[in-house]
């Protein structure tokens, strides 16, 4: 049977999942009457109800006798680790680009990784049955996209299509009979060349891993394309790392291969199959998993290195404990470390004390999915505010600088560009019309400024505004960048919050609590309407007195407070703040709950 090994690379929402299961209904992979949920590939809880693909998943489909194997790969730069690894194992890639929006950020960040690795693109027009697609002129962006990006003569003539993934059809012409997705599926078999390895089936087994994850039932599994030679079950390999260090020998336990949305066991893994092994305890991603006569590793695709670091410590409040099972150091630092292991683009270091851990990633939304994952597992933590790391250049302290794409109707551009060159000193490179009464912003702005910044744009924008961001490069430091202007409620009590005290307060400024929830001395309840920090008694009650009221003034109506989501409130606290994360709540506080403490540290700053 032929192969073929594709991966599919877009930006955000510009409906890969959504294709893949039109792609995996069509080839006939699901049988009739099968109840298959919307986006099949997004199996995990997260990925579901954020509707995002956080993890690149396999799958395999068959057509007129030829086995394509597909990769979903996710569209945030968060999760570039991913997509980076992906493309060394397969010959070619579908770019999918939004017929309204064009080329965005990541499109470009995506293109680029699958450029440098040779590989020619297939374009899909996604959406053209929008009202305001425009599908000539995003295929005209899309062409000036390759050509900046220094695409080769044979990479800049790239085959495209015109598609609908949600109603399940391609056309090779914008006004053809839009019945199925043959056109995109002959595209493939034809454009993709098959994979070089089948050519090398005769040589000594070794395969890359790109993907580390573990079953419950077979232990440490590792995805990758098989680079040459075949394998049987029960063969002895061995692993050796990027250095071609010898980690281990192991013997194969089993050979899962992509069929449909499941995985089959089989007995024989070929030369060019994307294929998972079983039976190893120690190798990793990026490592080289070959015959025991190889002396060489394969080489592998540097990785991005992280921009932002979150301290992970425990969680010392006094309602610690109370919600989660997991609250020592060691376990919490078990955990990281696991996470290092599956995710190349996270990097674990050990405070001194080790009762708290650096976490540093790709950026805020990275680290808001481990968390999220992590608290669900049944962790406590407290959280530090994401700090950007720095470098140093010829004696010149540098800082990482993204650029960033904005999407805003006409009458907010003011605000926004004040926000961005103003206060969060950003450069601005481009403003041009898009649309009717839109208008898209190019700003260069420093990664430490967009720290907190997606919630007040949004505030800005009315919610209308659109906004993405990449890594650009690295700059001179800009100097000091205003943080959060307002001060904080701070409870000077432990307790439980009494209605008419958070009624007296409500002058004071916004609250973050309402009536009868826990509080402790030190816990932020609120915002302050000032720029200075407040204590105050959110368990003050009313006073009784032996004059029999009307009853007009019993009933206390509290304004709704405000519920924080964990990403909002990460980028809302100050340096000397942390955030509490259990399984069932998610509190703001002082890094020293003692007002005593706090001032101490304040006098020594």
């Amino acid at each position: 049977m032929e192969l073929r090994n594709i991966a599919i690379i877009a930006h955000v929402d510009h409906g890969k999942t959504t294709l893949v299961d039109e792609l995996l209904k069509q080839s006939g992979a699901f049988r009739e009457g099968q109840a298959v949920s919307e986006r099949a590939m997004d199996s995990n809880d997260i990925e579901r109800e954020r509707g995002i693909t956080i993890l690149a998943k396999c799958t395999s489909v068959e057509w007129n006798s030829t086995r394509i194997n597909i990769v979903d790969t996710p569209g945030h730069a968060d999760f570039g680790g991913e997509v980076e690894r992906i493309l060394s194992m397969v010959d070619g890639v579908c770019l999918l680009v939004d017929a309204a929006e064009g080329p965005m950020p990541q499109t470009k960040f995506v293109l680029a990784k699958a450029l440098a690795l040779n590989l020619r693109p297939i374009v899909v027009l996604n959406k053209v049955d929008k009202p305001d697609a425009e599908p000539d002129r995003a295929l005209n962006e899309v062409f000036d996209l390759f050509s900046n990006l220094g695409a080769s003569d044979e990479q800049l003539d790239f085959p495209y299509v015109y598609a609908s993934g949600r109603s399940g059809w391609a056309d090779n012409e914008l006004d053809g009979p839009r019945k199925d997705l043959s056109a995109l599926f002959d595209l493939i078999v034809r454009h993709v060349p098959s994979p070089k390895q089948i050519a090398r089936a005769g040589e000594p087994f070794q395969m890359l891993a790109t993907t580390l994850s573990a079953d419950p039932f077979i232990g440490r599994i590792l995805t990758g394309r098989v680079e040459a030679g075949t394998l049987k079950v029960g063969t002895a390999l061995k692993a050796l790392s990027r250095t071609g260090e010898r980690i281990e020998q192991f013997r194969v336990t089993k050979i899962l291969a992509f069929r449909g949305l499941g995985q089959q066991p089989i007995d024989e893994a070929q030369a060019g199959d994307i294929v998972t092994l079983a039976g190893m305890t120690k190798a990793t991603v990026a490592d080289t998993l070959c015959d025991l006569s190889v002396e060489t590793a394969i080489p592998a695709q540097p990785i991005d290195p992280p921009t932002i670091t979150v301290t992970f410590g425990l969680n010392d409040s006094p309602l610690a404990g109370r919600d989660g099972s997991k609250v020592q150091s060691r376990v919490i630092r078990d955990r990281l470390m696991k996470e290092a292991e599956q995710n190349v683009a996270i990097k674990i270091a050990d405070t001194p004390g080790g009762e708290a851990f650096e976490v540093s990633g790709r950026g805020e939304l990275q680290m808001g999915v481990l968390i999220e994952n992590m608290r669900r597992e049944g962790f406590e933590l407290s959280i530090s505010r994401p700090r950007v790391i720095m470098r140093e250049e010829n004696g010149e302290r540098m800082e990482p600088v993204e650029e960033v794409i904005v999407d805003v109707d006409d009458e907010y551009t003011g605000a926004v560009i004040d926000k961005l060159t103003g206060e969060r000193k950003g450069d601005l490179v481009e403003m041009k019309p898009a649309g009717t009464g839109k208008t898209r912003i190019v700003a260069h702005v420093p990664s430490r400024g967009l720290i907190g910044y997606h919630g007040q744009f949004l505030t800005d924008t009315r919610g209308t505004g659109v906004l993405n961001r990449i890594f650009h490069g690295w700059t001179p430091h800009k100097g000091a960048i205003q943080g959060r202007r307002q001060g904080v409620l701070i409870s000077m009590e432990n307790g439980v919050s009494v209605a008419y005290a958070l009624w007296n307060l409500e002058e004071r400024g916004r609250l973050f609590i309402g009536p009868q929830e826990q509080i402790y001395e030190g816990m932020i309840i609120g915002e302050h309407s000032r720029d200075n920090d407040l204590e105050v008694n959110p368990l003050k009650g009313k006073k009784l007195t032996n004059v029999r009221a009307s009853g007009t003034d019993e009933a206390v109506r509290l304004t709704p407070h405000v519920k924080m989501s964990l990403e909002e409130a990460i980028a809302y606290i100050d340096d000397d703040e942390l955030v509490e994360v259990t399984p069932k709540i998610i509190r703001l506080r002082k890094r020293h709950l003692d007002p005593h403490e706090r001032k101490r540290q304040s006098r020594k700053e």
